[in-house]
């Protein structure tokens, strides 16, 4: 499920790019994913929202429903 999880989080990185932002996945354990915004992301008010509402919801419906997306500084 961790290389499931990195490699769909790589594809997104993307988006957050075109922003002025990037993401590095900290780690993974089991089905809960540490990671850390960078750049513009890295300081936008709005970075909880793209972590719950855009990258934790897309993985739930893709990978597993109860993967939790945490940020780490």
């Amino acid at each position: 499920m961790e290389d499931k999880i990195r490699e769909r989080l790589n594809e997104l990185r993307v988006h957050l790019q075109a922003d002025g932002g990037d993401l590095e996945v900290v780690e993974v354990i089991g089905k809960t994913v540490k990671l850390r915004l960078q750049g513009a992301c890295g300081t936008c008010p709005h970075a909880t929202i793209t972590i719950k509402d855009g990258l934790e919801r897309i993985l739930r419906e893709e990978i597993d429903p109860e993967i939790v997306i945490e940020r780490v500084a």
